[in-house]
């Protein structure tokens, strides 16, 4: 078939309605090679060559006519989820990559749109996240100043301003779309540390038409595969590490996530503790004895214990965010640390380092079968003392948990009643969505803290939390990529109040976009972690309490669609509210009051060192100290 000379807009999108792809449409002779587009018809034809097909946020008269291209190309699977709130679709597009393997493209207008999107696309930088943001921008005519730019007379300053965060590019030339287009590519699917990508489409670069735009030469993706790269020379030296010290522990980050079995067969084979960080429950299955649960500034008892004790910490895909290692001085007795990472300055995070730079997956492969042929195996039918000790801890850890489960209720100054407090409320919550196999997104704060201290996942992606971040808010926004992915599972969000103040929009958006999920608002009317802060650095709190009383359950009963209920102040009472949430077919919102106050049954504890506030001098000297 000879293909038309030129093609329209409208045989673009029959094309890709029955091909799936314009470049099979051009190979296919049905339309020409080169055509005569806009430059954002360009930005969504090159977008769809990379696999992305999914567009959320809110339009603004500085993206018009991106609106207009979406629209137009509705029938050929382009999805567009309009929110509320760009923060939330930041969130939601975040999840959507994080959990379900997706990449979503984030659209603005101009200004404080894009700024909101920016501030939420820290959680996608934070936990490395894919995800193309589409910001619009001032014109490239300079005419005078545009309403919500930046008000400077400079230029690039939107440009500048994304630069600091991540990859960015602003297609001032219409025709330079290919090359923004790699490097969109090269950020969303970098095998190392994936990254939002910036595109910045100035307000009349939109809809200038691209002559003779070739549909062949957008960029494609392809797989990269990650091969091992550590040599001989530092495999003996990680050997020899481990036949010189007999206390080792393996403390994990987010890396590690996809390698579990090397993760166990290295446990045993070396005899050493685990300890997660609090982004990966699961990856290390929490039933298994050599688990010591999460450990870092809040941490546990066993998790710490471990990191404290230990003579060799063999870390693996972890950026040693300040909680996850105590601001640096968890490691009180290390006298070497062996660090896996693809990224060599994550690898050489500490002194004293045998850096592994490569994939983890397949470093520890090699690392597994030279142990075996250098006859390394501490394995043994007695326990070794190292374990024990360890196993010790663990024994203690969870018989502290335990009477905090039990002993449930407390006196609550603020409700003036008994309330559950927010560690067994967790803990039943967790139990719940274990039996009906939901995701957990928890939210930051005493939520998140309590949250990682609590979970028993025996698999990965059960839990999901902004660790790096710690945005509030980002749990309930979550739940929109469960009305975005192609095969959605059912989530739980946990949020306090101060975080579901956040991103309230969510009670509209999941309606409109059929989420079928639940929102539990753990409510202690205040921000407890913040409170609970200032009470152990300085013995007051202040400014972070709330006086105001909310009726939430009628506040989410007010939106069409959204049904919302009392979690009571009995664990019978809560459990009977999840199950009736659970049965709702859309968004479902439990909310519960919880327990803040002195009493020791009501919180789970923190168990490291932090560097913030009166604390600073005190950790910052024994950083010196430990000169890591």
């Amino acid at each position: 078939m000879n293909a038309p000379a030129k093609s329209s807009q409208l045989d673009r999108v029959q094309a890709l309605c029955k091909h799936g792809s314009i470049r099979t449409a051009v190979e296919a002779g049905i339309l020409p090679q080169f055509a005569d587009l806009t430059l954002n018809e360009a930005i969504v034809l090159g977008l769809v060559e990379q696999g992305i097909r999914k567009f959320v946020g809110i339009f603004g008269h500085g993206s018009t006519d991106l609106g207009e291209i979406l629209r137009a190309y509705q029938p050929a699977g382009i999805e567009t989820f309009a929110v509320h709130h760009e923060t939330l679709a930041a969130h939601a597009a975040t999840t959507l990559y994080w959990q379900y393997g997706e990449t979503a493209a984030v659209f603005t207008s101009i200004g404080p749109g894009g700024m909101h999107a920016i501030a939420g696309s820290l959680t996608a930088l934070s936990n490395g996240a894919g995800v193309y943001y589409l910001l619009g921008d001032e014109t490239t005519h300079d005419e005078g100043p545009n309403m919500q730019q930046i008000p400077r007379r400079e230029q690039g300053l939107y440009l500048k301003l994304t630069s600091v965060l991540g990859p960015s590019y602003s297609i001032h030339t219409p025709e330079s779309i290919n090359t923004a287009l790699r490097r969109g590519i090269n950020a969303v699917r970098n095998p190392v540390w994936p990254s939002p990508f910036y595109l910045l489409l100035p307000m009349n670069a939109q809809p200038q038409i691209i002559h003779d735009c070739n549909l062949l030469a957008f960029p494609q993706p392809c797989e990269t595969e990650m091969q091992p790269c550590v040599g001989a020379a530092t495999l003996a030296q990680v050997i020899n590490s481990i036949e010189k010290y007999d206390r080792i522990v393996i403390k994990i980050g987010g890396g590690a996530k996809g390698i579990t079995q090397e993760l166990v067969e290295l446990a045993e084979l070396i005899d050493a503790v685990v300890v997660s960080g609090p982004q990966v429950p699961g990856v290390f299955p929490h039933s298994h004895p050599r688990h010591m649960s999460v450990g870092g500034s809040k941490g546990s008892i066993c998790g710490n214990y471990a990191m404290a004790e230990a003579e060799l910490a063999i870390l693996i895909g972890a950026r040693a965010v300040c909680q996850w290692d105590s601001s640096g001085v968890a490691w009180k007795n290390v006298k070497q640390f062996v660090n896996f990472n693809t990224n060599p300055e994550d690898a050489m995070h500490y002194n004293r380092t045998i850096p592994v730079v490569g994939d983890a997956q397949s470093n520890l492969q090699l690392l597994l079968e030279e142990l075996k042929s250098a006859g390394t195996d501490k394995t043994n039918a007695t326990p070794s003392p190292w374990l024990n000790e360890c196993t010790t801890k663990r024994s203690e850890w969870n018989e502290y948990c335990q009477q905090r489960f039990t002993n449930d209720r407390l006196f609550d100054e603020t409700f003036q009643t008994e309330v559950l407090t927010q560690p067994a409320a967790i803990r039943i919550i967790s139990e719940f969505a274990t039996r009906i196999d939901a995701a957990k997104y928890f939210d930051a704060g005493d939520v998140q803290a309590n949250g990682f201290q609590i979970v028993e996942d025996e698999r990965p992606n059960r839990t999901f939390t902004d660790t790096g971040a710690s945005y509030m808010g980002f749990a309930a926004s979550s739940l929109l990529a469960s009305g975005m992915a192609d095969n959605p599972e059912y989530a739980i969000a946990l949020c306090g109040d101060g975080s579901f103040l956040m991103n309230p929009q969510i009670l509209i958006d999941a309606v409109e976009h059929r989420v079928h999920g639940m929102i539990v608002i753990l409510d202690n009317r205040r921000m407890g972690a913040i409170t609970g802060l200032q009470e152990a650095q300085y013995g007051h709190e202040f400014a972070t309490n709330d006086s105001v009383v909310v009726d939430y359950v009628t506040l989410c009963n007010s939106v069409t669609g959204v049904r919302a209920f009392p979690g009571g102040t009995h664990r019978e009472t809560l459990i009977e509210a999840l199950e009736k949430a659970h049965q709702h077919q859309g968004l479902s919102v439990v909310h519960l009051p919880v327990y803040f106050g002195p009493h020791e049954m009501g919180n789970l504890g923190a168990w490291g060192q932090w560097n913030v506030g009166n604390w600073c001098q005190e950790v910052q000297k024994e950083h010196q100290r430990l000169g890591l």
